[in-house]
């Protein structure tokens, strides 16, 4: 097996003015040359831009390419990894707006809301796009249509971890907002023919996913964390009507969970870590949470953020 990387820039829908640049990892065949059906694949919504630092360790870690292989390194050569960085900044501050409706100038979320389900519609059609282009690639340097092959036997649809850094988080919350309120759907099943590479719609995407990271978020406003406990009973609820459970793992640092300046950051953490515990003996194992805190004898500093990439357990 070998793998493709590169860099997109490409449209969220066909004819959209919205542009997302993404770093993929991703596995192909190493005789076909071929996109590969993966085990896994790892969704990483990256943050706001911090440029000039003349640190060579955040240069290094604001890289998407390089988040994108540390991703790999950590989940093993079976996973497809996906970065994906905001389409548009006011100054460095990103802002999702096609995955949030409700951000305001700065990106920072006014609330997280179901209706529309614009986070898993763009994300189910940011991939496919991707993976469209990839393919294009692939085709054209082998001069023969570039198809999908399935990992040895496997067809069913590979799980997906999704991960949220900083600013990326609040799409995460955006995507746990809508799973909670979403249907269950046990008739989705993968074609024969052409086997699933990635979610195909909103409803594989929410069925597959099994791993839910957060990465060091943090705002300059409340709504880093869910802390709405209507969203985490309905997500409890979900996961018991379908096969695959769900682990939530919290990782974070000083420079966000023990900043002065916005306390807010760790008591928002702090109950979502509440109520999701709570869930979690309910559920009988099906959802499960892990909290994991780093440099914590420390001073908090901009690096320590950016290195928890480099750190984190997903173990």
């Amino acid at each position: 097996m070998d793998r493709w990387r590169g860099i997109s820039k490409v449209p969220l829908f066909p004819g959209s003015r919205s542009h997302y640049k993404v770093a993929t990892s991703l596995c192909i065949s190493s005789s076909s040359q071929k996109p590969i059906v993966p085990s896994m694949n790892a969704i990483f919504f990256n943050g706001d831009r911090v440029r000039g630092t003349g640190n060579p360790v955040i240069e290094k870690l604001s890289d998407l390419e390089m988040i994108a292989e540390i991703i790999v390194s950590k989940l093993g050569e079976n996973c497809n990894v996906w970065v994906i960085e905001a389409s548009e900044f006011n100054g460095p501050f990103a802002v999702y707006k096609d995955f949030i409706p409700s951000v305001n100038q700065w990106g920072e979320p006014q609330s997280y809301d179901p209706t529309g389900y614009p986070a898993s519609t763009s994300t189910v059609s940011l991939l496919s796009t991707c993976l469209k282009e990839v393919k294009n690639t692939l085709s054209s340097r082998h001069d023969e249509p570039c198809c999908s092959e399935a990992l040895g036997s496997c067809f069913s649809q590979p799980k997906t971890l999704l991960f949220g850094f900083s600013k990326g988080g609040t799409v995460v919350n955006q995507l746990v907002t809508e799973l909670a309120f979403s249907e269950v759907n046990s008739n989705i099943v993968s074609s024969q023919h052409e086997p699933n590479i990635i979610p195909t719609s909103k409803e594989s995407l929410f069925n597959s996913i099994t791993e839910i990271h957060y990465v060091d978020v943090g705002l300059n406003s409340t709504g880093a964390y869910i802390t709405d406990q209507d969203v985490i009973e309905r997500i409890s609820k979900r996961i018991s009507e379908r096969a695959l459970g769900i682990r939530f793992v919290l990782h974070g640092t000083p420079r966000q969970w023990r900043d002065s300046m916005r306390v807010w950051i760790g008591k928002e953490e702090d109950t979502m870590v509440d109520l999701l515990e709570v869930e979690s003996r309910k559920s009988g194992g099906k959802l499960s949470l892990c909290e994991r805190f780093y440099f914590g004898d420390m001073l908090a500093n901009m690096q320590m953020h950016f290195e928890v990439i480099e750190n984190m357990d997903v173990s």
